[in-house]
């Protein structure tokens, strides 16, 4: 399975990353989860293309994970790829409905299927999914994927750092986790880096590799920082995700 992060930003860009976006593939089947800003053209540089991606799955209705949607849309249409599976947390359906009516000219241009998911399983696009409610300011999904009896990548969307979301995560090769800013940052719906790496620590799982994503300005030249922060109380394997990154799980 491959995972290629097509945005790694935030609401707030910094010229260099997207906003949220993440490709995955496996044998022919392609997901996109999330499509903020700028993801469109992240996607057009991959070699599915928008053209070669039928299926969305998003965390949650945030304008920087949902801002390129209709964009999507409209790209499809014009390529002659009618063909688009949106699916996501209650009210994905009513969200796709909405733009349509403000776009009203897209009526009727695509042959849409859209899903409203709960908390059990599903299948979506080939992949298997199960889901995780986040700690954010609204209704978020973080999801952990795989294929067959293959290795999970699980993407923790917006939140903040808590035990449950890590462990939910266990046995994953991959956790695509939240960082948005740096320690000297007052915040909430979302981690600093001391409390993820204590997160992390305390929590009864074991996951491959961490990736740090959604990442605002405030982060900027302080990386290095920020590793040492989680490092401080957690010893496993963390890096930054950059947009344009690809990783292949096996």
């Amino acid at each position: 399975m491959r995972l290629t992060f097509l945005g790694t930003g935030s609401a707030m860009p910094t010229g260099s990353r997207m906003q949220s976006g993440y490709l995955l593939e496996r044998d022919g089947n392609r997901l996109l989860v999330d499509c903020g800003s700028g993801v469109l053209h992240s996607l057009a540089r991959t070699d599915a293309g928008y053209e070669g991606v039928d299926t969305v799955l998003l965390t949650h209705h945030h304008l920087d994970h949902v801002s390129d949607l209709d964009v999507l849309m409209k790209a499809r249409w014009l390529a002659g790829e009618t063909e688009l599976t949106i699916a996501g947390p209650p009210g994905t359906s009513d969200l796709v409905r909405d733009l349509l009516e403000t776009h009203d000219y897209m009526q009727d241009r695509l042959d849409l299927t859209l899903r409203d998911l709960d908390s059990a399983p599903f299948e979506l696009a080939g992949f298997s999914g199960d889901t995780c409610k986040t700690r954010h300011s609204m209704q978020c999904f973080a999801y952990r994927l795989s294929v067959d009896d293959g290795p999970a990548i699980t993407l923790g969307a917006d939140s903040e750092a808590f035990t449950d979301l890590v462990e939910f995560a266990d046995g994953s090769a991959v956790l695509v986790h939240d960082c948005s800013f740096p320690d000297d940052v007052d915040v909430s719906n979302h981690p600093t880096p001391t409390r993820l790496g204590e997160t992390l620590r305390d929590a009864d799982a074991e996951v491959g590799r961490v990736y740090l994503t959604h990442l605002y300005p405030h982060t900027e030249g302080r990386h290095e920082e920020m590793l040492a922060s989680i490092a401080d109380s957690y010893d496993g394997d963390v890096q930054f995700a950059e947009d344009g990154l690809t990783i292949t799980v096996s």
